[in-house]
Parts: C-alpha cells; structure tokens; sequence
C-alpha cells in the first residue's frame, strides 16, 4: 500500500545556524518515522514571500521571529506550525497557531550563571538595535534585564549599529568605547555567536584581554563563528534541532485531523560550548594577563618566546620571570599548551588529517606533534584521534576541557 505523500513547505532561512539546526530535527523526524513529506525549501524563503499564502500545498512549518512571515500566514487555509522564539507577553505570540519557542529566558540565566561560576561579578549584554525583525533580540534583553534587578544590580545592555559595510568603523569605535566604560573584570552575553565574534574583533582591536578583562559567550554554537575568532569562543547551545523535531511531529498530527490551535512548546537550551572566551582567572601580573593575551591569538602561527616579550614590551628573561611566579611554568609552556588544546579540538571533530592538523595548530612537523602527544598524553595523536571518535562521550567531555601539560601547574 503506497503511503499518501505531503507537499510541505519549510520557511526558513538557510543562511541562519539557527534555522538549519531547526531544519536538520525537521530531517531527523522524517527519518525516524514513515511520514512521507515532498519539501519545499529555499535558502532564504524570504525572497519569495509574497503570495506564500496562495500556495497549494498540505502544510507549511515556518520562522515566526520575523513578523512579516506571520502576517503572510495569517491568510493561509492550510496547517501551518510556528517556530520562533519566547515572549514575555502572550500578546506576542501568534493567534490559534502552535508554536515551538526557543526558551529566551533559560538561554540568557544559562549564559549568566556560567559567567558568574567563572567568578565574575559584573555583567553586561551586547544586543540589536531595537527592531521588529529583532523582537527576539529584545526578548533576551528582558531576560537579562529581570536577571539583574533579582540581583539587585543596574543591567548594563548596549545595541549598537546594525551591520552593514559602511557603518563598520563607527560601529567598532562605538564597540570600543563600550567596552572601555565598563566596570573590570566584566562578563558580557552577546545575543547571538555573530555579535559576540564582532566584541571579540573590538577587544582584540582595543588590546582588552579576554577573558581576564572581558569573558564573552555568544548564543547558537555557530562553527562558523568559532572558525572566525582567534580566540575560540563560548557559547549557548539551543535546542534547535529538538525544536525541528517537535514542529514537524506537531505538523504530522495536523495532517491528520488533529486539532492544535493555540498549542504551545517551549524547549530549553541543551547546554554551553566553553571555550576560551569565558575561561575567566583571577587577575594575574599585567605583564603575564598581556602575554596571554598575544598567545592566545596566535600560538598556533609558530610564534615564539622573544616575540611574546616584545609585544609585552619586556625583555624575554624579565617576561620568563614573571611567567615562573605567577604560573609556575615557562612562556614556551603556556604556548605549547595552546597549541595542544587546539589540537586536541582538532582531532576530537574528526574533520582533519594528522598533517592537517599539525599545520594549522603551529607545529613544525608531524614528527614534533607526535612527540609532544606522547609526552602529555601518552599517545600517539592517531590513537587520542580514534579513541574521541570511537567515544562521543568522550569527545563531549573533552570539548571545551583541554588537557593540562604535565610541566605546567
């Protein structure tokens, strides 16, 4: 008996890791299930969003974050099931239509209470310029803005210009300028991955280090973010794909014969990517917070000690000094370690050769990796590599750890 296939129409932008995260659970349902579903899918819906509503199909699951979606669905006879984000306010949701919702306000306590375990004890938030496009935006403001006042504390959120070529200089310099005013050591949360790589730009620009001065998280888990920052970056994991997962098993019941009006679906965040950005110490000698700084940039270019002393601006021994009293480890030390770490992180993923991996982490050679590994590690980078990829458990409590070298304290 040949099962009767649904015409269905995903509205979502691809260009957005949310929304492929989204899309990817939708997969993950029809995969595990015998709905048979013919998909309409573009990279960004939004250039043929005019007249959506005329469209002849069984059901449409779609991004109501922007609101111009909303209005166009609102005319529309077939089933449609909502996506998008949390709302303070239940006049913010949409009428008689289910909804699945990021949970805003688990994704701003999450990010908060990791900066406070990292003993932070001021905070900000980098937003959006207010917009209706960004009501999610202004969503996470809320969240944050509630955290504070529990805490007795005056929320400290900057929106910025939005993000268009020829207003970036001003935009840094703004982002700069911020960024100086604020209390130190300080945590912020940026709103997504995307403006947190562009306060991490204008930290690095303005010499602020991070995460002594500034320890940032983003929300998404973009890779792409991580791929663009030197500095690898902290960030929300939102339950995307379990939001997919869940609309589309929303939408399968509708097509037959259930009726969901008004039903609604929040999903919390699955937990934080740490990284670099939000390992906050306490602060150490100017001179060792600076060289850390510069290390963490660009251990894996092949830098070496005397160039960490000039940046500073120190001599190389007065520079090696400092590193023996505060870290109880040699500058050469703490580079190799950040090569090791981003290394591992490497290998972990699974993506990249050995050779690969030993060019784009600094080593000079494959040989010199492999001793390094068997020295720290007591393996060989080929066995640490099949052993996370035979584990993801192991791989999971690995991202974000790092392994500590045995000459360092």
């Amino acid at each position: 008996m040949q099962m009767k296939s649904h015409r269905i129409a995903l509205l979502f932008n691809a260009n957005k890791i949310f929304d492929r995260e989204v899309i990817a659970g939708i997969a993950a349902h029809l995969s595990s299930t015998r709905a048979s579903w013919d998909l309409f899918l573009e990279e960004d819906f939004r250039l043929r969003l005019p007249g959506i509503e005329h469209w002849q199909g069984d059901g449409i699951i779609a991004d109501f974050d922007d609101p111009a979606v909303a209005a166009a669905l609102s005319r529309t006879r077939i089933p449609v099931v909502a996506v998008g984000g949390s709302y303070a306010s239940e006049s913010d949701y949409p009428d008689g239509v289910p909804y699945v919702a990021t949970d805003n306000f688990k994704l701003i306590k999450l990010a908060h209470d990791h900066l406070i375990e990292a003993g932070l004890r001021h905070f900000a938030m980098f937003s959006l310029p207010e917009a209706q496009e960004n009501r999610w935006a202004q969503e996470r403001e809320t969240a944050f803005r509630k955290l504070m006042a529990d805490d007795k504390m005056e929320p400290q959120i900057y929106r910025g210009l939005g993000t268009s070529a020829a207003a970036w200089d001003e935009a840094v310099e703004q982002q700069i300028k911020w960024l100086h005013s604020l209390p130190k050591p300080v945590g912020i949360i940026a709103v997504t991955d995307a403006r947190a790589r562009q306060l991490l730009q204008a930290c690095i620009m303005a010499n602020i280090e991070v995460p002594e001065q500034v320890a940032l998280i983003g929300i998404d888990n973009d890779p792409l973010a991580r791929m663009l920052t030197r500095i690898p970056l902290s960030s929300v994991i939102q339950g995307a794909q379990e939001m997919g997962r869940t609309a589309a098993h929303l939408l399968d019941q509708m097509l037959h014969g259930v009726r969901l009006q008004g039903t609604r679906v929040m999903v919390p965040p699955v937990g934080i990517n740490v990284q670099t950005s939000t390992r906050h110490e306490a602060p150490k000698h100017p001179h060792v917070m600076r060289a850390r700084h510069f290390i963490r940039q660009y251990a894996c270019q092949g830098i070496k000690t005397h160039q960490v002393a000039e940046y500073v601006g120190i001599s190389r021994s007065s520079l090696e000094s400092y590193f023996r009293q505060e870290l109880d480890c040699s500058v050469h030390d703490v580079i190799l370690r950040f090569k090791l770490d981003a290394a591992t992180e490497r290998l972990a993923a699974g993506d990249s050769s050995i050779a690969e991996v030993a060019l784009t982490c600094g080593f000079t050679s494959v040989q010199y990796m492999h001793a390094v590994f068997k020295r720290e590690l007591g393996c060989t980078p080929r066995a640490y590599q099949d052993r996370m990829l035979k584990c993801p458990e192991a791989a999971a409590a690995q991202e974000g750890a790092g392994p500590a070298l045995r000459s360092v304290a």
